[in-house]
């Protein structure tokens, strides 16, 4: 088999690279000029995400804005009185026949009313409203964490796409040029056309990856700018580092906090708040009584009267009685219990599932960087000696190289499964998220 040329071996060796067990920190996207975006770019860190997204996201500022009308019924039914009283003023003119014509006369009336609730409804509603306003403020809690859940599971996406980006460009480069360097050794008869044909299609090969990897970031800085509510045509670029890294928890502290999160809290105080609605409207049975106190003038203005009357008034519950206000209550309240225990059930599920899956992401992780790229890394070297003392081709070259950059790949794309399922299990088990960065 013919020897190749120190310059070919020496522009493989540098694939070797390309397989080191470590994630180097992450870089700006290098990108060849002819295909670099033109959009407006701004680098991020995670913590600069997530503070953006919490300052812009509409979906937070719509549940907040809840929190008006949430507080305007808690002060309603906070008053001393839930109904207003009520004042009547009356003015008659009459005209009364006599001996002498007609006789007019000038009377008037004022009275005050007040309706009273006796079967409780005030404290069943103050009750029902501090629970909802509780339970409101507790899901703006959750919002947020699904808001910076999602931010941050973009923004990793967005690093992962760019350590991509950078390793595909590397590969593209090299295997350009040893297409070059076989093409000028084909010309000199010192390689075959199978090998020229084999560089040429490798190199193509590594430009088609760029190619996809680059469309992958454009969408995903494109998504991470929406979330973010930045300007049309900023794409931001994610700064930071992947590592199979997390906080000091164990299963038991996960599924203990998965009981305790904002969103199990929040069905809590629905549950509170549908109970005490559905004593309220229960209640309602009960007729609510109205006492007045009227006052006036009436009679001829020699014999004028003062007249004082106190009045009582009390519905009779005989036909209506509350059917429709009692079931609608009772209704809210059986699927928010429903809701609860679901919720409940299906986070200490998903808990246990997330925590699996993120242990064999690190079984998977370490593997890659403690045997495979080390051993890959070897082997390239091997097979650049072997190949400049003419043992092996240049196919059996670039397979290697190739399964040394298939390997980085596979690197990066655990790293960035791992970030999103650390993120998805601190989610679901309502850990808390500030600090926690890729």
């Amino acid at each position: 088999m013919r020897t190749k040329s120190l310059a070919l071996a020496g522009s493989l060796l540098c694939l070797s690279n390309i397989g080191q067990a470590q994630v180097p920190a992450q870089k700006p996207g290098v990108l060849p000029p002819e295909t670099a975006p033109t959009q407006a770019q701004q680098r991020l860190s995670l913590a600069e995400a997530l503070a953006l997204a919490e300052a812009a996201s509409p979906t937070l500022r719509l549940k907040m804005a809840e929190l008006s009308a949430a507080e305007g019924q808690r002060a309603d039914a906070g008053a001393w009185l839930y109904n207003n009283p009520q004042l009547s003023v009356d003015q008659t003119r009459r005209s009364v026949p006599s001996t002498t014509g007609s006789e007019r006369r000038s009377e008037w009336g004022a009275g005050l009313s007040q309706t009273f609730e006796v079967g409780g409804q005030p404290s069943y509603r103050r009750e029902a409203t501090s629970a909802a306003l509780t339970a409101l403020r507790l899901e703006i809690a959750d919002v947020r964490r699904h808001v910076r859940a999602e931010v941050a599971e973009r923004h990793t996406r967005v690093l992962a796409l760019q350590q991509r980006a950078d390793t595909e460009t590397q590969a593209l480069k090299l295997f350009d040029d040893t297409a070059v360097a076989v093409q000028r050794r084909r010309q000199a008869g010192e390689d075959t056309r199978l090998d020229a044909n084999v560089a040429r299609v490798e190199a193509e090969r590594a430009r088609n990856q760029l190619a996809q990897i680059q469309e992958q970031l454009l969408e995903a800085r494109a998504e991470l700018a929406k979330q973010l509510q930045l300007p049309p045509g900023s794409l931001p670029m994610a700064t930071g580092e992947l590592s199979a890294q997390r906080a000091g928890y164990s299963l038991d502290a996960l599924l203990a906090s998965a009981d305790n999160q904002p969103r199990a809290g929040a069905l809590a105080a629905r549950e509170t708040s549908a109970a005490a609605r559905l004593k309220l409207e229960r209640a309602s049975t009960y007729p609510d009584v109205t006492v007045g106190l009227n006052v006036g003038r009436e009679g001829p203005g020699a014999a004028r009267e003062r007249l004082t009357t106190l009045t009582l008034s009390v519905p009779l519950p005989l036909f209506k009685r509350n059917s429709a206000g009692i079931g609608a209550a009772q209704t809210e309240l059986t699927q928010v219990q429903i809701e609860r225990q679901a919720a409940q059930r299906d986070a200490r599920a998903s808990v246990s599932s997330l925590w699996a899956r993120l242990a064999s992401l690190e079984d998977r992780i370490r593997r890659l960087q403690e045997s495979v790229l080390p051993a890959l890394a070897d082997n390239q070297q091997l097979s650049i000696k072997s190949q400049q003392a003419g043992q092996i081709g240049l196919l059996e070259l670039i397979v290697v190289s190739r399964q040394s950059l298939d390997a980085r790949r596979d690197l990066i794309d655990a790293l960035a499964d791992y970030q999103s399922t650390r993120i998805a299990l601190e989610l679901a088990a309502g850990w808390p998220q500030e600090g926690t960065q890729p």
